[in-house]
C-alpha cells in the first residue's frame, strides 16, 4: 500500500489529538484513501464509511475516546472509526474468518462501546450510557451517531423522546445523507432537504451577516432572528419539541467546522442534537454515481473503475435464490392482482427491485421499520390482499411481537419471504439467520415452509399467494400429486413463512413458466434406503444426500426425506418412518434449540406416549450448535458445525455405531 504521510503517525485516536487541527483535512483525505485501498481489495461495506470519514475524525479529536463514549448505529458507516482506533494495520482481514469483525463489536476494542449490525440502536444505548454514568458520578461525555437510514426506525424515536424526558447530557449527531442502503423512504429527509437547500433562506440569512457587520449588538439580534428562523423553518423545531438543542445543519464533510462544533458543544448541558449532511461515497467517484451498488462491495474491484474483478467462472452459475424469489412473485403478482410486494429498506437485497421496476405500484418500502412492515401488511390483508413481507431472517426479528398479536392472532394471509436464513458469511453474527425456524414455530396458526432448491422456491410462493381449489389431493404412499391447479384469487388460513439462504441456488433445471401447487404439511422422499433415514430441511438435504451417497460405500443405506414443511409437520410420513428405520437423523440450518430437529424429538416423543410403544424412535438432530456463530467464510463456518457432507457422514457413522441411551435425544 502507498504510504499516507497523517494516518502513518496514527495509531490510536490519542495520537490524532496530538495533530493541529490544520491536519485533520490530510488525516481525512488519508483515511478515505485507505479505505479505498483496503476495500477495493477486500470486499466490504464502503459507501456508509465513505461519507463520514470527517465525521469521525472530528469526534475522536474533539472527544477524549475512550473515555468519552461514541455509539455508532448500524456500524457498517464505522470502518473509518476502527482505522482510526488501532486496528488500520488488520483492515485487510475485515469480514474474513478470525479477522477484524464487519461491525462494531465490543471484545474487539474498547472504542467499541455498543455492539450494532441493526439500526435505529444508539439513541437508546447511548441514554442508558448517560444514565449509568450518572449514577456513578462520573462526567465522561457521550455522543450517539445515527444515520444511514437509521432515523426510518421507531425506536430511535421512543429513545428521543425518552431522553427529552429524562434531560440526561447526551449529544445526538445526526447523520443525514438521505440514504440508508437504498435511497431513503424517510419522509422527513425531504422536508430537511428542502429547507437545507433553499436559496431564498440561505441568502437571508447571507445578507443579514454580511451588512450588519460591524455591529456586533445588531449582529446579535439578527443572529437571533436567524435562529427563530431555523426553529420554525429547519428540523429544530420538531427536535426541540421532543426537548432537544438543536443545532445545524452544517456540512459534514468541513472537519475543521465540525471540531469547532463538537468543541462548543462539549460546553452545554442537556440533551443536544447535531445535524450534520454528508454524501454517502463521499470521495470516490464511483460510489458517489452508484450510491446502492457501493454501499456494500461484495468482493474486490478495480480502484480506477470501480468494475468488480471478475473470478474465473468454471461452469456456468445457477441463479440466486434471491433472483429467483424476485421473478417469481413478479409473475405472481401479474396472475393475481392481490398480491404485493413489502420490503424494509432492502429493494436490492430482498429481490423485490424487480417488481419495483416492473409495477411499481404494487411495491411498498418502509424503510428500516420492520415492525411497521409486518403491521402494515397485516392491515392489507384485512382488506383482502396478499402482502409479501421480504425480510432478511435476522431482521424478522425485531417484528417478532407483531407476527403474533398482529398477524398471526388474527389469522391473516401474510405471506413472510425470509431471505439470508441460515449462515450468511462475513457480516458475522448480527446477520445470519440461524433463529427464524425456532422463533416462528411457536406461533399458533403459522405454517412454515422450507424449499430444498430454487424450483421448490417458486413452486411455495406461488403455493403461498394462492389458495388450492380443491384442497383435496391424491398420496401413494409418500408421493405427491404436483398436477398443476388454475389460478384462484386470494388466500387465507393464516400467516406463511417461506426461508431460503443467501447465495446461489442447487442448479436444478427451472419450469419455463407457471408454478406447481405443493399440498401443505406433506413432504416427499428423495431417496430410499433401509438402515439410516435422513429427514431435513432446505437446501442441506443435497449435502445429506452425498453423504447417503458416502455411506453406501461403507455399506450402510441412507434414504432421504424432504420435510419440506416446518409446521405442520408431515406426521404420515413421520409415523412411515418410525415403522421402517432403527436411525432417524434430522438435519436443517437453524440452530437445535426449538428447531425442525425439536419439532420432530417432540413429534415421536407424544407418538410414543400415545402409542405405548418402545420402538419409536430418538431422533439425532444435527444442526446449528446454541452459541453465536462469528463471522467468516460460509463454506468454512458450515465445516467447522458439521453442516457438510462431511459433517453429517461423520455424524451418522458415530449415531449408527454408538446410539444415544434410551430417552436421550442426541444433538449436534
Amino acid at each position: 500500500m502507498p504510504d499516507y504521510p497523517f494516518l502513518d503517525k496514527i495509531d490510536t485516536p490519542e495520537d490524532l489529538r496530538k495533530l493541529k487541527v490544520t491536519d485533520l483535512k490530510g488525516v481525512s483525505n488519508d483515511v478515505r484513501e485507505f479505505l479505498i485501498d483496503t476495500i477495493s481489495q477486500t470486499g466490504g461495506h464502503f459507501g456508509a464509511g465513505l461519507g463520514v470519514v470527517e465525521l469521525s475524525v472530528a469526534l475522536h479529536y474533539a472527544l477524549n475516546t475512550p473515555t468519552d463514549k461514541v455509539i455508532w448505529d448500524v456500524g457498517h458507516q464505522a470502518y473509518p472509526h476502527k482505522i482510526l482506533t488501532g486496528r488500520k494495520d488488520r483492515m485487510q482481514t475485515i469480514r474474513q474468518t478470525g479477522g477484524l469483525a464487519p461491525f462494531l463489536k465490543r471484545e474487539e476494542s474498547e472504542y467499541d462501546v455498543f455492539g450494532a449490525g441493526h439500526a435505529s440502536t444508539s439513541i437508546s444505548a447511548a441514554l442508558g450510557i448517560a444514565t449509568a454514568r450518572d449514577f456513578l458520578g462520573e462526567t465522561y461525555k457521550v455522543a450517539a451517531v445515527i444515520g444511514d437510514g437509521s432515523m426510518t426506525g421507531g425506536i430511535a424515536y421512543e429513545a428521543l423522546n425518552n431522553c427529552g424526558m429524562l434531560k440526561k447530557d447526551i449529544m445526538v449527531v445526526l447523520n443525514d445523507n438521505r440514504m440508508s442502503i437504498a435511497p431513503n423512504v424517510w419522509a422527513l429527509h425531504e422536508y430537511f432537504n428542502s429547507l437545507i437547500t433553499n436559496p431564498t433562506v440561505r441568502k437571508f440569512k447571507d445578507q443579514v451577516w454580511d451588512k450588519l457587520e460591524g455591529h456586533d449588538r445588531l449582529r446579535f439580534a439578527g443572529s437571533k432572528l436567524v435562529d427563530g428562523m431555523k426553529a420554525v423553518m429547519t428540523p429544530g423545531m420538531m427536535f426541540e419539541a421532543l426537548g432537544f438543542k438543536y443545532f445545524g445543519p452544517i456540512n459534514g464533510h468541513n472537519v475543521v467546522k465540525l471540531v469547532e462544533t463538537l468543541e462548543f458543544l462539549k460546553s452545554q448541558t442537556g440533551p443536544l442534537l447535531l445535524h450534520v449532511i454528508t454524501e454517502k461515497g463521499k470521495g470516490y467517484a464511483p460510489a458517489e454515481s452508484h450510491v446502492q451498488r457501493y454501499h456494500a462491495a461484495s468482493g474486490a474491484f478495480d480502484k480506477i473503475t470501480g468494475k468488480a474483478i471478475a473470478k474465473p467462472v468454471v461452469a456456468p452459475t445457477p441463479p440466486e435464490y434471491t433472483k429467483v424469489f424476485g421473478n417469481a412473485l413478479l409473475e405472481i403478482c401479474r396472475l393475481n392482482p392481490k398480491v404485493v410486494g413489502i420490503t424494509a429498506a432492502m429493494p436490492d437485497g430482498t429481490g423485490l427491485n424487480i417488481l419495483q421496476k416492473e409495477m411499481p405500484d404494487r411495491f411498498f418500502d418502509v424503510g428500516i421499520a420492520e415492525q411497521h412492515a409486518v403491521t402494515f401488511a397485516a392491515g392489507m390483508a384485512t382488506e383482502g390482499f396478499v402482502p409479501v413481507c421480504a425480510i432478511y431472517s435476522t431482521f424478522l426479528q425485531r417484528a417478532f411481537d407483531q407476527i403474533v398479536h398482529d398477524v398471526a392472532l388474527q389469522k391473516l394471509p401474510v405471506v413472510f419471504a425470509l431471505d439470508r436464513a441460515g449462515l450468511v458469511g462475513a457480516d458475522g453474527p448480527t446477520h445470519h439467520g440461524a433463529f427464524d425456524l425456532s422463533y416462528l414455530r411457536l406461533i399458533p396458526n403459522m405454517t412454515i415452509m422450507v424449499p430444498k432448491d430454487e424450483q421448490e422456491l417458486r413452486d411455495m410462493l406461488f403455493t403461498s399467494t394462492t389458495p388450492s381449489p380443491n384442497p383435496s389431493r391424491k398420496r401413494e404412499g409418500n408421493n405427491i400429486d404436483l398436477t398443476p391447479l388454475p389460478l384462484a384469487g386470494g388466500a387465507g388460513g393464516g400467516p406463511i413463512a417461506i426461508r431460503y439462504p443467501r447465495g446461489t441456488g442447487i442448479g436444478v433445471p427451472l419450469a419455463a413458466e407457471g408454478f406447481r401447487r405443493i399440498p401443505i404439511g406433506e413432504g416427499e422422499m428423495m431417496r430410499d434406503g433401509t438402515d439410516v433415514v435422513i429427514v431435513g430441511v432446505g437446501p442441506i438435504l443435497y449435502e445429506a444426500l452425498k453423504a447417503a451417497e458416502d455411506l453406501a460405500t461403507q455399506g450402510i443405506s441412507v434414504a432421504v426425506a424432504n420435510a419440506r414443511f416446518v409446521k405442520p409437520l408431515d406426521t404420515a410420513l413421520l409415523e412411515g418412518l418410525a415403522a421402517r428405520f432403527k436411525h432417524i437423523v434430522t438435519v436443517e440450518e437453524n440452530t437445535i434449540s426449538g428447531g425442525f430437529g425439536s419439532a420432530v424429538a417432540e413429534f415421536y416423543s407424544s407418538y410414543r406416549i400415545l402409542h405405548t410403544s418402545s420402538l419409536i424412535p430418538h431422533p439425532c438432530i444435527i444442526g446449528i450448535p446454541d452459541q453465536f456463530i462469528e463471522h467468516g467464510a460460509p463454506q468454512a463456518l458450515m465445516a467447522a458445525i458439521g453442516l457438510t457432507r462431511e459433517g453429517i457422514r461423520e455424524r451418522i457413522l458415530e449415531w449408527v455405531q454408538h446410539p444415544a441411551p434410551e430417552g436421550v435425544s442426541a444433538e449436534r
